[in-house]
């Protein structure tokens, strides 16, 4: 018998995959032959942003699911982790959020394994417009860390790399609270130059269930070949 198809996350991590507490390991396990999927509902107890420079930039990443203007305590929040094979055959984990501040905001991006550049890369909103490279690792409490790195705009025909002077840099950290049954999640995204851009931190607790179709407003209006 074939042995199961590794995720994206297991094979970024490899070996520190069996390092990650048991209720990570089971959210980052699903993949597009396990007919499963997990959401989740909690409160972010604060969303903020930098000051009004960065504003024009978060208003135009609202409008492709990416990032948003508006800051919050206390806010709503749900998720949703779907596993799929791209319209391109890789295997990809979405990352579905929806923040209630103002009015809902979503927050889309889509997780695949490069084997190009031997790792993980994100593409961020509905059109999977940006690529981040991505960092991750185990710490020694069995959380989940990210931190990004390259950073690629890819809108037909153009492709901009980005400067690191300019890019936003995001750390991520997240957390199974054994005490409180719930994860836990902290985002820091910054720039070299501007300083904070966009944060989040907060719980949630996610349930795992059988899935057998993705829904289709779940997945982005275009697929970006290029990583």
């Amino acid at each position: 018998m074939a042995s199961p198809k590794p995720s994206v996350m297991q094979l970024a991590l490899g070996d520190d995959f069996q390092r990650l507490h048991p209720k990570l390991q089971s959210q980052y396990a699903i993949t597009s032959e396990s007919g499963l999927k997990c959401a989740g509902e909690g409160s972010m107890e604060k969303v903020t942003r930098g000051a009004f420079h960065v504003l024009p930039f978060l208003a135009v990443g609202a409008k492709r699911y990416v990032l948003f203007p508006e800051t919050g305590n206390d806010v709503p929040f749900t998720v949703e982790n779907y596993a799929y094979l791209d319209d391109l055959g890789r295997e990809t984990l979405t990352w579905t959020r929806i923040f209630s501040v103002k009015k809902d905001r979503r927050f889309d991006e889509y997780l695949v394994y490069s084997e190009q550049r031997k790792g993980l890369v994100i593409y961020a909103g509905s059109h999977q417009h940006l690529a981040v490279d991505l960092k991750v690792w185990v710490d020694d409490s069995g959380a989940l860390n990210f931190s990004t790195g390259r950073q690629r705009l890819y809108e037909f025909p153009l492709a901009i790399y980005f400067p690191r002077m300019f890019s936003g840099t995001a750390q991520v950290r997240e957390s199974y609270n054994e005490e409180l049954q719930r994860f836990e999640i902290e985002v820091d995204i910054r720039n070299r130059l501007f300083g904070h851009i966009f944060g989040y931190s907060g719980w949630f607790h996610l349930d795992q269930s059988p899935c057998s179709e993705i829904p289709s407003n779940v997945k982005p209006k275009r697929t970006e070949a290029r990583d």
